[in-house]
């Protein structure tokens, strides 16, 4: 018998603002316990989401981070008390309004299917995507694929995604890096040298306008240097790890692939 699926919905966030709340409140509706991890804002976020820490919300959590140090540091300080407690699963979602809360049940439809597997939403862009950021990720998406010997990475750097916990935790202890802008295609590209199986679901995605509330975080010369510099390490690591990821084959679920609700 299988063993139960047990979801987290983690999201960190840093000077998000007043958006924030609205996308928690976009996804406490569904059922599935959501943690945020305030990654050492200071707009005063945290007090937006007060309301939601309240018997009506058993399942809603409110983490801290003293100062700010990253995304895929906030991620791994929940994901550890995540494990800790049994969570087997955890869907990362940005807390900007980029990620649409409808597409959760999708994503935990696949992930119960197909428990051993991350499935990594692949994006659909809309008219409010900046051209420079879709056109610029196509240059990461191209190194993640030859670095897993195309094990299936849809999309490098789009962050909404569902993780088995373990697999991500062992990755994220086994580096010092992917604490940053770094996270989603460093955690993308060791996972598929893990072995881990991974599924892409399409997802839309939208960047709010600064009217809506939209802010960003990304930082084009910083944010793409140390991009540059993750796929130098990455591609000399892949070259150790050569011999073994041609013996071992395809991912499995792009072989066969299961239907993609």
């Amino acid at each position: 018998m299988a063993a139960a699926v047990r979801p987290l919905i983690l999201i960190p966030s840093y000077n998000t603002g007043r958006i924030l709340r609205e996308t928690v409140a976009g996804v406490l509706h569904l059922g599935t316990p959501v943690w945020v991890v305030i990654d050492g804002s200071t707009d005063g976020s945290p007090e937006m989401l007060r309301e939601f820490e309240s018997p009506h919300h058993a399942d809603f959590r409110l983490m801290f981070l003293p100062q700010n140090s990253g995304k895929g540091a906030a991620v791994l300080h929940a994901l550890r008390e995540a494990h800790r407690t049994g969570f087997t699963h955890v869907l990362t979602m940005d807390a900007d309004g980029q990620h649409p809360a409808e597409r959760i049940p999708a994503f935990l439809k696949l992930s119960a299917a197909h428990p051993e597997a991350a499935v990594f939403g692949k994006p659909v862009f809309d008219s409010s995507a900046p051209a420079l950021r879709v056109n610029g990720r196509k240059l990461s998406n191209f190194w993640a694929n030859l670095e897993t010997l195309g094990w299936g990475v849809g999309d490098s750097l789009f962050g909404m995604r569902l993780y088995p916990a373990t697999g991500l935790l062992a990755v994220m202890e086994n580096t010092g890096h992917a604490r940053r802008f770094d996270f989603d295609p460093e955690v993308a590209v060791r996972l598929a040298w893990r072995g881990v199986p991974i599924l892409n679901l399409p997802t839309p995605v939208r960047y709010p306008g600064k009217d809506e509330g939209g802010v960003s975080q990304f930082r084009y010369f910083r944010d793409n240097r140390l991009l540059v510099w993750m796929h130098f390490r990455l591609f000399f690591g892949f070259l150790l790890r050569l011999p073994t990821l041609i013996a071992r084959g395809r991912n499995p679920l792009a072989i066969h692939p299961p239907a993609i609700p």
